[in-house]
């Protein structure tokens, strides 16, 4: 049993929080989300970038795969009861449609 953290837990180590914090707060990144942060949204999309998942359906099903272990890889969202993924990553396309990544393009 594996008592340490886990590789993708600790790739992210290497991440500023105070930073990504930072750019969030500047471009109002956060602004009106209840559960599925920023944070939470490049946390899903590093772990998709890492596993070369290739669309929104592939990574839904691989987070599906690792509904236990989201916790411990820091995706601290909602998990939806019916899915077992973050609540938000079931209507994806629609978060990113509405360009809530706007701030990294800048």
């Amino acid at each position: 049993m594996n008592q340490g953290k886990t590789i993708f837990s600790q790739i992210l180590d290497f991440l500023s929080k105070h930073k990504f914090r930072q750019c969030v707060d500047r471009y109002y990144g956060n602004y009106r989300v209840r559960s599925f942060t920023c944070f939470d949204q490049f946390l899903c999309m590093a772990f998709a970038q890492l596993t070369y998942r290739k669309s929104l359906r592939d990574i839904e099903c691989c987070l599906r795969a690792m509904r236990e272990k989201l916790y411990h890889m820091g995706i601290r969202g909602k998990i939806s009861e019916k899915t077992g993924v973050p609540e938000a990553i079931v209507s994806f396309g629609g978060v990113r449609s509405q360009n809530r990544l706007g701030f990294a393009e800048k």
